[in-house]
């Protein structure tokens, strides 16, 4: 395909990275000449220097061959006036990143259909919902839900104590029978492989596995890995009272949270406790550790860093953790961060640019692709695929398959049950598959399913 994407931010140039990656043919716009050199010398993408609100840049980068335009500047109107162009020159899809809640809230005046805009993308709602998903399921360092939830694709991190340390797959098969879940993929010293049976787990590994959500208990007691028991409910707090930090506080709530939300500024603590029912909002630092430590920071289960600073989002975490709290988690917009904060001991960080381009990257798949989750670090990708009545793998068993090298099958989801695949295994039409796949495998995947 022909790609046109709009903004050299960390949005854009991850999505150039993943698209040019797959073979596509990528343009990418943007006013700063540095941030194009960087892109040019890093990616195989066709850069151009200019405004990509304007009808001349636009034809320069190709507009009229674009099969899919992709706006995601800071600017919302900028967007969207890139996308108004796209319409004009018949682009068939046009995705916008929006942040303003004018555009996305139901019955707005400007809606994505009156603009003619087929995506709307906030990457706020998106990382608010993923920290809400890591709170509810400890020891995780990376959580994405398929199939309505009965799938669940979990990180876990290899420690010196775990029952996995020393383990190989081989090994680790004979267990599986018992817990139902499969290994799809080790990541290790910056470098992600899918194992093979004498490939042994070791410590520093992150290790990423498919499950059904019923079988998620069992797990958690295979590594070890226990809920903190508290009188109660379990306690959050939330650093940062913004747009992120209100959507966190309100889906804890309804996971039955006891939520404490910590914001610096008075008349936003106003705002927030008027749009809350249960969570009692402090008029706080974040970092001030004295305040925290008077309201209960020492016994929370979880803690979660949502202000709109990464430093101070990682500093906080680390009080936070070294002063009692049993689990911090971290917005983090910087990707050279996202490697680090971990490094330093906050159990797990979410990027905003990696939950945007994975809706992004969703829309512009084929029409069988129903979920996508983008792994930071790797360019690896899981996929929840359709099987449709013309797919050429209908009832046969994988064995007899030519499965592409770089992709594992994980999960196998049939109208009325679900089976970790072997080579027995067949697929039906309207089976749900779930594939993980190194990124030079995601093109071959998609044509294999076909």
């Amino acid at each position: 395909m022909n790609i046109l994407i709009v903004g050299a931010g960390q949005v854009g140039y991850f999505l150039c990275e993943r698209l040019s990656l797959e073979g596509h043919e990528v343009t990418l716009v943007d006013r700063d000449q540095e941030h194009l050199n960087e892109a040019q010398d890093r990616l195989n993408v066709l850069g151009v220097l200019g405004n990509g609100a304007s009808a001349e840049t636009m034809e320069q980068a190709g507009i009229k061959e674009a099969d899919i335009v992709m706006a995601v500047t800071d600017l919302d109107e900028v967007n969207i006036l890139v996308c108004l162009l796209a319409r004009e020159y018949g682009v068939g899809k046009r995705i916008a990143r929006v942040k303003s809640i004018d555009y996305l809230s139901r019955g707005a005046v400007l809606s994505k259909d009156k603009l003619g805009i087929d995506l709307m993308i906030n990457p706020d709602d998106a990382v608010a919902d993923e920290l809400a998903n890591l709170a509810g399921r400890a020891g995780t360092f990376d959580v994405a839900e398929f199939v309505g939830g009965q799938i669940q694709f979990l990180g876990y991190r290899i420690t010196e104590d775990s029952p996995l340390c020393d383990l190989t797959l081989k090994e680790l098969g004979e267990i599986r029978g018992i817990y139902r879940f499969v290994v799809v993929a080790i990541s290790r010293q910056g470098q992600t492989i899918i194992p093979r049976g004498d490939d042994t787990i070791q410590v520093g590994d992150s290790i990423f596995i498919f499950a059904h959500k019923e079988e998620l208990p069992a797990i958690q007691y295979m590594l070890q890995i226990k809920e903190e028991k508290r009188r109660g409910s379990r306690k959050a707090f939330i650093l940062g009272g913004g747009r992120i930090g209100l959507r966190v506080a309100r889906n804890l709530e309804a996971r039955q949270f006891n939520v404490r939300l910590v914001e610096r500024d008075q008349e936003r603590c106003e705002k927030l406790s008027a749009k809350l029912q249960k969570t009692m909002v402090i008029h706080a630092e974040g970092t001030d550790i004295r305040a925290l430590l008077d309201e209960g920071i020492a016994d929370a289960d979880v803690v979660i860093a949502a202000t709109d600073n990464d430093e101070t989002n990682i500093l906080c975490s680390l009080l936070c953790k070294r002063h009692g709290a049993h689990r911090t988690l971290c917005l983090v917009n910087r990707p050279e961060f996202l490697d680090l904060a971990p490094s330093l001991g906050v159990d797990a960080c979410v990027s905003p640019r990696l939950s945007a381009a994975s809706a992004i990257l969703k829309f512009a798949r084929r029409g069988n692709v129903i979920s996508l989750a983008t792994i930071e670090g790797s360019n690896s990708e899981v996929l929840e695929i359709e099987i449709k009545s013309t797919s050429q793998v209908l009832d046969t068993p994988l064995k007899d398959l030519s499965f592409p090298r770089g992709a594992i099958i994980g999960a196998i989801v049939h109208q009325n049950s679900y089976e970790i695949p072997d080579g027995e295994s067949s697929l039906k039409v309207g089976d749900r598959v779930l594939v993980f796949a190194l990124p030079e495998a995601l093109a071959k995947v998609e044509r294999f399913f076909e």
